[in-house]
């Protein structure tokens, strides 16, 4: 039996000349607008308007030492506001990450200074101290079940009531001694602040190390287990563990990674001053946050990215120095900062929605 047919020709009807009419769910939209539906290319956009800003009020700016200088500053906000916005992509955050850099450079000053000891020993020991801060903060969380804010905030006030009150039982001082005359320092200081020269500009070397930090979390968070456990926990723990994904693992090491990047900073400005003022570090910790939200990190947890609070650090940095290039009054510096922060939010949340309308 032949399964061939006759039918009638069909009649061609030619293509309409308007445009075709598709499924919005499968509409690939115009890659400007995809890339505008990132973060941290708002944030990106919301830099280079600062960057140009202060170039055409501040023309100090323009010179390449004084660039140098605001990336110095943008790197000792930004390598500790990495691994806050990691934390942040967790779900949690950390109000003690300020205070915890001081902590971290006084044990290891005090430790060094008051046992005649190698400073690598105060170094050691003040990596282990921070990472233990950290580890108690993600411990409390995951056994509690309190939010990260009141966890952290009992731990702030901890820190900042033990660093004053050690330091002068210690010392009879609110500062520690100066160690810069003591064995191992010069090694300490070219790895946590020294400098380079190029084209006759002095480069700090944590400028350096803020951008390697930065691709290696961002390497983690897009090519790593452990990247998409971060974000699984921060967009739903209970969903995260029915999977597998190890929560209370997660959520501690994140913390400890806070703890680590405090250590690294508290480190800098130890070998960078010689000596540390117990009293520092308070308010801190909300620069390092904002930074992290105005780079595209969601307070409530399971988005954003590493590179955004790069180009958040850079902000707070141009802005820090800028001010002081264009003669302004500092005291205009936490102001300035709080509108960027809210002007910066508001134009993410205004370039998300444009990006992803259909």
């Amino acid at each position: 039996m032949s399964m061939t047919h006759h039918a009638e020709p069909a009649v061609t009807t030619p293509p309409a000349s308007g445009p075709q009419q598709t499924d919005g769910r499968t509409t690939r939209r115009p890659l400007a607008l995809r890339l505008l539906a990132r973060p941290e290319v708002g944030v990106f956009l919301g830099a280079l308007a600062v960057w140009v800003f202060f170039l055409i009020t501040a023309p100090p700016v323009r010179e390449a030492a004084s660039m140098a200088n605001i990336l110095y500053q943008s790197s000792t906000i930004g390598i500790m506001a990495l691994p806050v916005a990691l934390l942040m992509i967790g779900g949690e955050f950390d109000l003690s990450a300020g205070v915890a850099v001081i902590t971290s450079a006084l044990t290891a000053s005090m430790l060094s200074y008051q046992l005649t000891m190698n400073v690598w020993v105060g170094v050691i020991a003040a990596l282990v101290v921070s990472l233990g801060i950290g580890m108690f903060n993600g411990w409390m969380l995951v056994k509690t079940g309190l939010p990260s804010f009141l966890v952290t905030l009992g731990t702030f006030l901890i820190l900042q009531g033990v660093n004053l009150a050690v330091t002068k039982l210690i010392t009879g001082n609110v500062a520690t001694d100066d160690i810069s005359d003591m064995d191992g320092f010069d090694q300490a200081k070219k790895i946590f602040a020294s400098s380079f020269e190029i084209g006759g500009v002095q480069v700090k070397i944590t400028i350096v190390w803020w951008l390697v930090f930065a691709a290696l979390a961002t390497w983690v968070l897009l090519r790593t287990k452990y990247g998409n456990w971060i974000f699984a926990v921060g967009g739903n723990k209970e969903s995260a563990r029915a999977v597998g994904v190890p929560v209370t693992f997660t959520k501690i090491s994140l913390f400890m990674l806070v703890g680590f990047g405090a250590w690294f900073v508290g480190m800098h400005q130890l070998f960078s001053f010689n000596t540390v003022q117990s009293g520092e570090g308070v308010g801190q910790e909300l620069i390092y946050i904002a930074a992290a939200v105005i780079g595209g990190c969601l307070l409530t947890g399971g988005a954003g990215s590493a590179i955004g609070p790069v180009f958040g650090a850079f902000m707070f940095g141009m802005v820090q120095q800028g001010i002081v290039y264009a003669g302004w009054n500092p005291d205009w510096f936490k102001a300035f900062l709080g509108v960027m922060l809210l002007g910066a939010v508001l134009i993410n949340l205004w370039v998300q929605r444009t990006a992803t309308r259909r």
